[in-house]
């Protein structure tokens, strides 16, 4: 799993972006070799002006295409990061569910029989 963090508006030091990472990775840890790369972009959307302007916006690109999106807006950085990456957990956990489903149907639609 490759892990990339942009920002855009805001200062992510050395601190900040390792406490991400390691959030990422217990999140996401589940399911690494299932996933190839994951795009966070952190945004102030307002500026100096405040309020609900932190934006966390994450793109997971699973293996054998397809992608999950989240996204969530707070005024403090680490909420919307924590609040979005537990989200991106249940999202990414539910659609490696469906495609494991897809998968049975076609193989009892085509005759074949499934052991796991």
């Amino acid at each position: 799993m490759q892990l990339e963090i942009r920002s855009q508006g805001l200062e992510i030091d050395q601190g900040l972006r390792g406490s991400i990472e390691r959030r990422f990775r217990f999140v996401l840890g589940r399911f690494g070799t299932r996933i190839g790369r994951v795009m966070v972009y952190l945004a102030d959307v307002n500026g100096p002006r405040g309020g609900l302007d932190k934006r966390c916006r994450i793109v997971v690109r699973l293996l054998r295409a397809g992608q999950v999106f989240v996204e969530d807006t707070d005024s403090d950085l680490g909420a919307v990061v924590d609040r979005a990456t537990d989200r991106l957990g249940l999202s990414v956990r539910r659609e490696l569910e469906r495609r494991r489903e897809r998968g049975s149907r076609r193989g009892e639609i085509k005759g074949i029989t499934r052991s796991d």
